[in-house]
């Protein structure tokens, strides 16, 4: 199938080495690209899994630090809760004021400080009663104004029958410090399961955010906390989000069933990590797609320059080889060239055996019999250019000897036996210069001979009414011509010019050297002849009814069968004006 571009025929005018270069360097092209492709899917693909995984890992490990100190602060509130002190206090609380109840305040209020001033990450400890009451703790300066059982942390912590219960970070209003907390409770209870009270450990939420800031998650990756219902425990830019200035995907995360998932948000596109806290919160990570792979950058040119390098370097590689494949077929095409111009001794090297080789194979088989059919052919032409020389040269002979023939008897008839003994005698010697020891080629000098012992036997025959002239250059009469060419022709113009006009008539002979030709003249002072005459003369089968028409043709036949179309007879010729037959002949030394 022919590739066409724009509707051109891309390959017609081309060459096969150059269509062949093109049709491997598509192809390389075409499989580069797809390696490269392929290679930088692979490679980004292969990145971002690395780097999710990667991710994954950093929650796991966040959720880990969180879970261990959540886990931490239960043990402190477990420690607290079987503090015998504080139970006994909790057991007695509707009991009056006492010394020895003074004393109990004082060593848990002791107790609680050691621990606060032991751990920097707790804000407070407070115990208060299944009444709402506050155990009385001396460095803690309570808001009067807020109460603890209406709190959210205090009602679920009464709703958790005793497990420990954490909730979203808020300011911790029962004190007066108002700092920015998570507050972990617990109900309190004694052996029988009734209720003692509630304990209350406040987080600083900075120990959160330590935990959290600590992760990098890209230049512009963060990780963010919910709770079970949702609510934010951290975020980064959590006043942001609360002001509406910032979207987070909170119902998608919610709702997610996998670990992870991808927003489509075009440069902006972000990956969130999942992970589920034991104690119900969701660390989540969120990851920009676009520094997913933050050498993508330096991947793509990486690639782009081994493409490059390679598509050149397989289109070099293309390039020779298709000339190794096109030259064979080019020494072949130069061969036919040759071929066409008429060289067959041409032959093309075999290089190889493939279908190349066998092409040039019956190449030179070609070459070898058309050079003997041709050699034959020569030999055939030859052959027959021979033969249809002696058939033209023997249809002038008898119609020569005819004629001549008739004269003597038109004499003897006379009785002048003077004129035929010289006719005879001249007819013995032109019939010996028309042998002339069977050459076809004579001298001028013998052709010239030949017409004077003709034009005398025509003259006996004519008396006072025919003369002749003969004008040749010596420069020529050594030349070698057909023979017997001129005899036609002056028969001719006896015949058609001399025996059909009042009076006498006079034919001149003439030969010289024009433009590198000879030419030989037969002129007379004959009636002339029109252009009809002159066709007819040069048709091969017509008898004018002197019998020369015969003669004419044959030899214009003759001469340029052997010299060519070049050579040949021409006429000049009006009607009352005479005749002039001009014979054109190669110079031959």
């Amino acid at each position: 199938m022919k590739i066409r571009l724009l509707g051109f025929d891309f390959f017609h005018y081309k060459s096969i080495q150059s269509t062949m270069a093109v049709a491997f360097s598509c192809l390389i092209l075409f499989t580069t690209l797809c390696i490269a492709y392929t290679t930088y899917t692979l490679s980004t693909n292969a990145a971002e899994q690395s780097s999710r995984e990667h991710t994954a890992q950093l929650i796991e490990q966040v959720n880990t630090n969180i879970e261990t100190y959540i886990n931490y602060m239960e043990n402190i509130s477990q420690m607290v809760l079987s503090n015998s002190d504080i139970r006994q206090y909790l057991m007695n609380t509707t009991m009056s004021s006492t010394n020895d109840n003074l004393i109990l305040e004082q060593r848990i209020s002791s107790q609680l400080s050691s621990v606060l001033n032991t751990r920097k990450d707790i804000s407070s400890i407070l115990i208060f009663d299944h009444n709402g009451g506050i155990v009385p703790y001396n460095h803690m300066k309570l808001n009067p104004f807020a109460d603890p059982a209406q709190q959210s942390w205090y009602t679920k912590a009464i709703e958790g029958n005793g497990n420990v219960v954490i909730s979203a970070p808020h300011v911790q209003n029962i004190i007066q410090e108002y700092n920015w907390v998570v507050s972990l409770s617990r109900q309190l209870r004694d052996a029988d399961g009734n209720k003692l009270g509630v304990l209350l450990v406040d987080l600083n939420y900075s120990v959160i955010n330590d935990l959290c800031n600590k992760i990098e998650l890209g230049k512009k990756g963060y990780i963010f906390i919910l709770d079970q219902e949702g609510n934010i425990v951290y975020h980064p830019q959590q006043q942001l989000i609360y002001s509406k200035l910032k979207e987070e995907k909170i119902e998608q995360v919610m709702a997610s069933t996998t670990s992870s998932f991808t927003t489509s948000e075009g440069k902006d596109s972000r990956m969130y990590t999942i992970n589920q806290s034991k104690k119900g919160w969701k660390i989540v990570g969120v990851t920009y797609v676009d520094e997913l792979v933050s050498n993508k950058q330096e991947i793509q040119t990486y690639i782009l320059m081994w493409g490059i390098g390679l598509i050149a370097i397989a289109i070099l590689i293309s390039i020779f080889l298709s000339s190794r494949i096109s030259r064979p077929i080019k020494h072949l095409e130069a061969s036919m060239k040759e071929v066409e111009k008429g060289n067959f001794d041409i032959q093309v090297a075999i290089e190889s055996r493939n279908e190349i080789g066998q092409l040039s194979k019956r190449f030179n088989r070609m070459t070898t019999e058309i050079k003997e059919l041709m050699v034959q052919n020569v030999t055939e032409q030859e052959l027959k250019r021979k033969s249809e020389l002696k058939a033209l040269q023997a249809q002038i002979n008898p119609h020569f000897l005819y004629n001549t023939l008739d004269s003597i008897i038109w004499m003897a008839e006379g009785k002048k036996s003077e004129e035929v003994v010289l006719m005879v005698s001249a007819l013995a010697k032109l019939f010996r210069l028309s042998i002339s020891k069977g050459q076809e080629l004579i001298t001028i000098a013998n052709e010239i001979e030949h017409i004077k012992s003709y034009l005398t036997i025509q003259k006996i025959r004519y008396k006072d009414k025919l003369d002749f002239q003969i004008a040749v250059d010596p420069q020529i009469v050594s030349n070698k011509v057909l023979k017997i060419i001129l005899q036609p022709l002056v028969e001719n113009s006896i015949y058609h010019g001399i025996k059909n006009q009042a009076g006498s008539g006079t034919i001149l002979i003439t030969g010289e050297i024009i433009a590198h030709r000879i030419r030989l003249q037969v002129i007379d002072q004959g009636i002339g002849m029109s252009p009809e005459t002159i066709q007819r003369m040069f048709e091969k089968n017509e008898n004018s009814g002197g019998g020369g028409g015969i003669g004419v043709s044959n030899v214009n036949q003759r001469i340029q069968l052997y010299y060519g179309t070049e050579y040949g007879i021409t006429f000049e010729s009006e009607l009352g004006q005479g005749t002039t037959a001009n014979i054109w002949l190669p110079i031959l030394e």
